[in-house]
């Protein structure tokens, strides 16, 4: 529970956050209203017949809804404003050893090249205060990238991004969930799932993507046809009743790109969900092509699909966030469908990533790392949890998990080990301060040092935020 200070101090930001940006028309919790509804396109792209559309389209996932979602909330004109959302220092709970003062390693990772470094010839920004700020929209309609006339994309959600792993055409990639396109045509352009590419290292400034192509791989996005971004994780149509293929996670190993997504059996209620199963999709040309690894199908109960095979354990592993330590392992998290289970972890040697029956579930009672054995795995971050991401922050000299908890607060946890121990919630930013629901705060690969960005979704606008948050 929170102190009372702490939540004093989250109310003033919120009212702060409020004044400081004043308040817009409301926005309900459906993609298609306001402007994006009566956009027309320019030029209507005629998708090629095997564009695979789903047949669901043009309805919202309502159980995707966070539980704080309020459908009318005023929404935020963020455009390239700079807000203070959250700062109180009663809120920081770091233990003094995560942030004793270290040298402060470079801010571009050894990994990252210079081209995406920011440029010699232009002055660095000024350093904000400590605390968290809204950067701006990463996709909609006022994100400055105009990803409708560019991508058809007017709504979407998710933003996972990981690195592409190709030190010759270094890019850091970025998977979206259930996207809508122009809303005057029949279905709203729906697809299950796109991705974008950006090679934008100044992120005080918001991402910035290229065009996308149907066949360069590099791109800015994978599209069927000009202007127009292809659902990119296919369907694998093993499920009776399918709602969504939704990514949860990507890595690369070397230049291959890895996906975990869930197959959606229905949308049950706010932050509830039911999975017909968990996988893992493969691309070999950066992300343009994909396809599924059919062994790496994790089904939650023994009847949910009738040609694949039910281990014990798997239902918690049906969500998951990646992570490499460099000790050759590819380590993945996993939670149960939804956002109110625990965290449990497996880990894998990078090359077997498709082969389940290479794969280590790490057991608390043990101490130690269980083979083959989902079942085995036990808890090392207690619920409830929220789409998740996870990397190693240099400043911190620790792993560092962010997520959605309970009341809808975006925190941190850091631990010395992916296995733990995990300290306590560390919040970010206070559903309070950004009215409509947030979730899904997905770490930027390029971000581990004292300045973290990262995605967020806002429910009542359907579309993506860069947040920013400097560590203390």
């Amino acid at each position: 529970m929170r102190s009372r200070t702490a939540s004093l101090s989250a109310s003033a930001a919120a009212v702060a956050l409020v004044a400081a940006i004043g308040v817009a028309p409301p926005a309900a919790a459906e993609p298609c209203t306001g402007a994006a509804a009566n956009a027309m396109p320019s030029d209507q792209p005629q998708l090629p017949p095997d564009a695979g559309l789903p047949d669901q389209g043009g309805e919202l996932p309502v159980g995707h809804k966070p539980r704080n979602a309020k459908e009318n909330a005023p929404l935020p004109s963020l455009g390239k404003l700079l807000m203070s959302v959250f700062t109180p220092k009663s809120a920081k709970v770091d233990k003094q050893a995560a942030v004793a003062p270290t040298p402060k390693p470079k801010a571009v990772p050894a990994q990252q090249p210079a081209a995406v470094a920011q440029p010699a010839a232009e002055p660095p920004p000024p350093p904000a205060p400590p605390g968290t700020t809204v950067v701006g929209w990463v996709t909609g309609l006022d994100s400055g990238e105009n990803t409708l006339g560019r991508f058809g994309i007017s709504g979407t959600d998710l933003g996972i991004m990981w690195d592409n792993g190709d030190a010759a055409n270094h890019q850091v990639m970025m998977a979206f969930g259930d996207t809508y396109g122009y809303c005057v045509v029949h279905g709203h352009q729906w697809r299950f799932n796109t991705l974008m590419r950006t090679q934008d290292g100044t992120l005080a400034h918001g991402i910035k993507v290229a065009d996308g192509s149907v066949s360069n791989p590099y791109s800015g996005s994978p599209q069927w046809v000009p202007g127009f971004s292809k659902q990119v994780i296919p369907s694998m149509r093993w499920a009776q009743r399918e709602r969504g293929v939704i990514p949860t996670a990507g890595i690369a190993v070397g230049r291959t790109q890895l996906m975990n997504f869930m197959s959606i059996k229905n949308w049950d209620s706010d932050g509830r969900w039911t999975t017909n199963y968990s996988a893992l999709a493969v691309s070999n040309d950066n992300g343009q092509t994909w396809g599924v690894y059919p062994g790496t199908v994790r089904t939650p109960t023994p009847d949910s699909l009738p040609n694949a095979a039910y281990a014990p354990g798997n239902e918690n592993f049906q969500q998951g966030a990646f992570l490499k330590t460099g000790d050759g392992y590819l380590y993945s998290f996993g939670t149960p469908s939804g956002r109110g289970g625990s965290v449990y972890l497996s880990r894998v040697p990078q090359s077997q990533a498709p082969d389940l029956t290479k794969y280590e579930y790490w057991n608390a009672d043990s101490n130690s790392w269980v083979p083959t054995n989902p079942a085995a795995a036990t808890v090392v971050i207690p619920g409830p949890v929220g789409e998740m991401s996870a990397q190693y922050n240099t400043y911190l000299k620790q792993f560092v998990v962010l997520y959605c908890n309970g009341i809808g607060d975006v925190v941190m946890r850091t631990a010395p080990a992916p296995q733990g121990p995990w300290g306590p919630e560390q919040m970010l930013v206070s559903g309070t301060a950004l009215p409509g629901g947030i979730y899904a705060p997905y770490l930027h690969p390029w971000s581990t040092g004292k300045e973290l960005y990262y995605n967020l979704s806002l429910w009542s606008a359907y579309n993506v935020m860069l947040m920013r948050t400097v560590l203390p």
